[in-house]
């Protein structure tokens, strides 16, 4: 018998007992959430769908002090759909991933358009929503529609992994688990089970020191058996995150208004609001090159300085170079002219909330003397 085989067994007891044992320590021990029906209520599969989107790599702290506000803006799928998308990416700042803003967008104005604005309760149906893939559609036939759905999150990843002694390092183990899950997921309650999962991973299954005295399934789970429950589930070595370079431009008119671009809709931060920058690359930009990348024609000032971000994939280095610009100067196709106090009125990412941040800084700290003379070059 192979490894792969040994661990795809059923966990030691019933897959019954094991539901019976976690839906019995859930009634009792269940997390309060905003978007989570009370006990015996039915859920609201508006508030399951944005809570899952929400929670794509965010955690539930932050995503609970925003999905409120969220909801009160836009009660329902028909107000969210009703809305524009710079509305969406503005109350959207600092959940990051900002594709996921516009699949929700995307999605209720599908919702409203060809469901008459009922979401659908069938896993293959949810699935071809904007943004809602495997995970989601489960989550929402499971938690919403009471289907029976495996539903399978990084909680509930490491319960199963441990739960069965599923050795393989994630991502690749990420099928068998599936597959373990599956053969507990039951017909009755299968929300409340998916619910439950999460739970024990959020409180008590946890990523280090588990507190398997307190696991109301410890007497199935392998990984305790075999003393190697904080082990599990292994995970493949990273790669290196690279670093790629640019250079980002502060253009200011005498009156004080800042110049903006809206970069493209698909890929990396699409949607949003950006300080004009050359492309982000790995090699470092030289000076004449970068300054050939400018919006508009202008004296250009080194500011000192750079600003660095992190994204899921790469490591950002950013410097700036301020040009002022005579009154009256348009804007270039795409960019707007924007007063420096309104700033905050833009969907801006938290890169750009940096770079303008250190760009004012940055100028503000700069002698009028030396930014006179570096500008007359």
């Amino acid at each position: 018998m192979t490894n792969a085989q040994r661990t795809e067994k059923p966990a030691p007891g019933a897959p019954s007992r094991i539901v019976k044992r976690l839906l019995g320590w859930y009634d009792r021990h269940r997390r309060v959430l905003p978007w989570r029906a009370p006990a015996g209520g039915r859920a609201d599969p508006y508030r399951v769908w944005l809570s899952e989107i929400m929670l794509q790599q965010t955690t539930v702290p932050t995503v609970g002090r925003r999905f409120q506000r969220f909801l009160e803006r836009w009660p329902t799928v028909d107000a969210l759909a009703a809305a524009s998308l710079d509305e969406v990416l503005h109350e959207w700042q600092g959940l990051g991933y900002y594709a996921r803003a516009r699949n929700l967008h995307a999605c209720a104005g599908t919702v409203v358009r060809e469901h008459g604005g009922a979401f659908p309760g069938d896993e293959a149906a949810l699935r071809v929503l904007p943004g809602v893939g495997d995970y989601t559609a489960a989550a929402i036939a499971a938690i919403a529609f009471d289907r029976k759905a495996t539903v399978v999150d990084g909680n509930v990843e490491r319960v199963v992994a441990r739960l069965f002694a599923i050795e393989t390092p994630l991502p690749a183990a990420k099928r068998a688990i599936r597959a373990a899950a599956a053969t507990l997921t039951p017909r009755a309650r299968p929300g409340d089970f998916a619910q439950a999962m999460m739970d024990l991973g959020a409180a008590v299954c946890t990523p280090r020191r588990p507190r398997c005295l307190a696991c109301p399934i410890a007497g199935s789970c392998r990984a305790r058996a075999q003393g190697a429950a904080e082990e599990l589930p292994r995970r493949a070595a990273r790669a290196e995150r690279p670093t790629r370079r640019g250079v980002a431009f502060w253009m200011e008119r005498p009156d004080g208004a800042v110049l903006l671009r809206r970069r493209p809709e698909r890929g990396l931060l699409g949607g949003m609001m950006e300080l004009p920058s050359t492309e982000w690359r790995d090699a470092a930009w030289d000076d004449a090159e970068a300054r050939a990348e400018a919006p508009i024609p202008a004296r250009l000032v080194t500011l000192p300085g750079t600003v660095r971000h992190g994204f899921t994939h790469f490591a950002l280095e950013l410097t700036v170079l301020l040009g002022r610009v005579r009154a009256g100067e348009p804007a270039p196709a795409g960019a707007l002219w924007c007063p420096i106090d309104r700033l905050g009125e833009h969907a801006l990412p938290t890169a750009m909330k940096k770079l303008v941040r250190h760009a004012l800084s940055a100028r503000d700290a700069l002698p009028r003397g030396r930014l006179r003379a570096q500008a007359a070059r």
